[in-house]
């Protein structure tokens, strides 16, 4: 086995239409061994070829690469502890029998909250009754705040794994709340640019809007053609609530090249094996180490471990390894002892949401990748 299956298994995928594109760095230790562009960036409006260079909505993947690594940083500061409860900086959280969740609950997706709520479309009613231009607006960021901290839960806390884009939205406040600033410029601040990473953030909608930006289409996978804002998304969040709050929230909104998302993986991987200090190795174990608050459960803090059984990362990564996957057809996968890592980006969602073929493209391509490298079981 070697890379041509590999290129021949991509090339099939275009084909039959599971992707529309992808782009894939394969790291191990600390050389890359494998990069390459397949199939197209775009279908519709017109073809158009796929570059290592593109830009995805990374989607879920803000989750691990943005939003956990700010409260990692936190963590080290001593500004937040795992054991906190949450109402130590939102007091109104508490109600209805919340008191107790703390933020290593709200990590591991144990916290009861449910697993998405339509706040998009509450922000639209809102609007609707009078508040002028309030859809992506600071308002109804905080609007949607407020309505998750009165949350009622579906689960009693630390009883039941129930994976939570509110728990991501209430630690991106969190960080906001802690650091003083908002998450984009938190995670650019003190993530990105010091690890050198120069095509990766966040779209601020408020930002587009008053300076009349316009995102440059070729630089950008496009994702769904979208009901609810009746035109194909380019450079714009796929997510609904993330767009309701403005293009910035820690559960979606992040934007980057598969280099960037390589480069971010790199560093976390040496901070495991304690080569560098950008995180403590510590603390970086102890959130790549998987919960057992509620058994059975496969949940790191903040990411994913392998499912016993059809994990999307194949058969060949160990109990050990971390991940976590993005809604729009990205992916990262981390075997942090064999310092192996796969991130693959693709706009599977274009044009259409529906297109539900990568769920068997992903271990698949996952084996056939590891099986090339010699990492195979």
């Amino acid at each position: 086995m070697g890379w041509r299956e590999v290129e021949q298994a991509f090339a099939e995928a275009v084909e039959r239409g599971v992707i529309p594109g992808a782009t894939l760095v394969v790291r191990r230790e600390a050389e890359v061994v494998f990069e390459g562009a397949f199939g197209f960036r775009s279908l519709v409006p017109e073809r158009s070829p796929m570059h290592l260079e593109t830009v995805f909505d990374l989607s879920s993947l803000t989750k691990p690469l943005a939003t956990t690594i700010a409260v990692m940083m936190l963590v080290r500061e001593n500004k937040l502890r795992l054991g906190d409860r949450v109402t130590r900086f939102f007091h109104n959280f508490g109600v209805h029998d919340k008191g107790h969740v703390t933020f290593r609950h709200v990590l591991a997706h144990c916290s009861g909250l449910a697993a998405w709520r339509p706040f998009f479309q509450q922000v639209v009613q809102v609007e609707k009754g009078g508040k002028v231009n309030f859809m992506a607006s600071h308002g109804a960021k905080e609007w949607v705040y407020e309505e998750i901290h009165r949350e009622k839960p579906e689960a009693p806390s630390a009883t039941k794994a129930i994976y939570s884009d509110l728990n991501f939205m209430l630690l991106g406040e969190a960080v906001e709340r802690i650091a003083g600033v908002a998450l984009n410029r938190f995670c650019r601040d003190r993530i990105f640019r010091p690890l050198g990473i120069r095509a990766t953030d966040f779209i601020d909608i408020s930002l587009v809007r008053s300076r009349r930006l316009e995102p440059v289409a070729e630089m950008f996978a496009p994702t769904s053609f979208c009901a609810f804002r009746k035109r194909l998304l380019v450079g714009e969040v796929d997510d609904e609530n993330a767009y309701a709050m403005g293009g910035v929230a820690g559960h979606a909104g992040l934007f980057a090249p598969v280099r960037d998302v390589d480069r971010i993986a790199h560093e976390l991987i040496a901070c495991y094996a304690g080569h560098s200090e950008w995180l403590p190795q510590k603390v970086v174990r102890e959130f790549w180490t998987r919960d057992t608050t509620v058994k059975g459960s496969t949940w790191a803090l903040g990411w994913d471990t392998p499912s016993p059984q059809y994990s999307s990362s194949g058969r060949h990564f160990s109990p050990a390894a971390v991940g976590h996957l993005g809604f729009t057809g990205t992916s990262i996968w981390i075997e942090p002892e064999r310092a192996i890592s796969i991130a693959l980006l693709t706009n599977r969602v274009h044009p259409r949401r529906d297109n539900q073929a990568i769920r068997e493209f992903r271990p698949r391509i996952h084996d056939l990748i590891m099986e090339a490298i010699g990492a195979g079981a």
